[in-house]
């Protein structure tokens, strides 16, 4: 069976203000804050043959669903088989991380991806400071894994699941990327494609843009400053000493 929702995740304010309409681009941002899987790459074959490996290896019915996206590994096993006991837990934890990191067939990078980042990169260059890292609810291990896959380069400032104590949807993950990039949640644009991720966004202060990769777009407007539908839509100039984050060619 499909899981269902998670009926205790927080709501985030409806981002898009009582006209229903999401708020169009331009943004203004010193930094952009930016989700792996889904966002910058294509993991998610990858993802929902482990984790129906797993559930299978269980005993259960279960499928993978849009809802455990972008959540870390620890959290989604808690969230959908909370019987069990803390043992039971730890080793299904450890045994999706060995399915995770052994399967990084088919992950691709997305389009956009490699130009955004280098836009980032020129930015950073020209405004003397960093301007991007990536907030991921992978672990280090399994980060590394997939994003070698890509043959781009590592940022300064990267968060991982393992660094924090509160992952998605909590703020901690995003709260964390800002302060290690210098600048407050507020100054930071949060690029995802999950419905925990921009709820973590949105809760540590940070404006949203949702990529419209694995989850249905009526689902994240609410939760988005803006909606995309790749990187490719996006591009990167620089404005003063911020980021301007447009829509390509607008």
């Amino acid at each position: 069976m499909t899981l269902p929702p998670d009926p205790a995740a927080d709501r985030a304010d409806d981002r898009a203000g009582d006209s229903g309409a999401v708020p169009s681009l331009p943004l203004r941002a010193s930094v952009l804050l930016l989700d792996m899987d889904g966002t910058l790459i294509d993991s998610g074959p990858a993802v929902e043959r482990s984790w129906n490996t797993l559930f299978a290896e269980l005993g259960t019915d279960l499928e993978f669903g849009a809802q455990q996206h972008g959540m870390p590994a620890r959290q989604v096993l808690g969230q959908v088989l909370p019987d069990l006991g803390e043992e039971e837990l730890t080793a299904a934890h450890r045994r999706i991380e060995e399915l995770e990191i052994s399967d990084v067939d088919g992950i691709v990078v997305l389009p956009g991806t490699e130009r955004l980042l280098a836009e980032l990169d020129a930015a950073a260059e020209q405004l003397g400071r960093p301007t991007w890292t990536i907030v991921t609810s992978c672990t280090a291990p399994l980060f590394e894994a997939r994003w070698a896959r890509t043959g781009l380069p590592v940022p300064a400032g990267l968060v991982t699941a393992d660094q924090v104590s509160n992952g998605k949807p909590h703020p901690e993950p995003y709260l964390l990327g800002a302060e290690r990039l210098g600048v407050e949640p507020s100054a930071a644009v949060v690029v995802e494609d999950s419905l925990g991720g921009l709820r973590a966004g949105a809760a540590a202060g940070s404006r949203t843009v949702a990529v419209t990769s694995t989850t249905p777009a009526g689902d994240l407007a609410p939760l988005a400053d803006a909606l995309v539908t790749s990187l490719d839509d996006l591009e990167i100039r620089i404005d003063g000493n911020e980021l301007l984050l447009s829509r390509r060619g607008g």
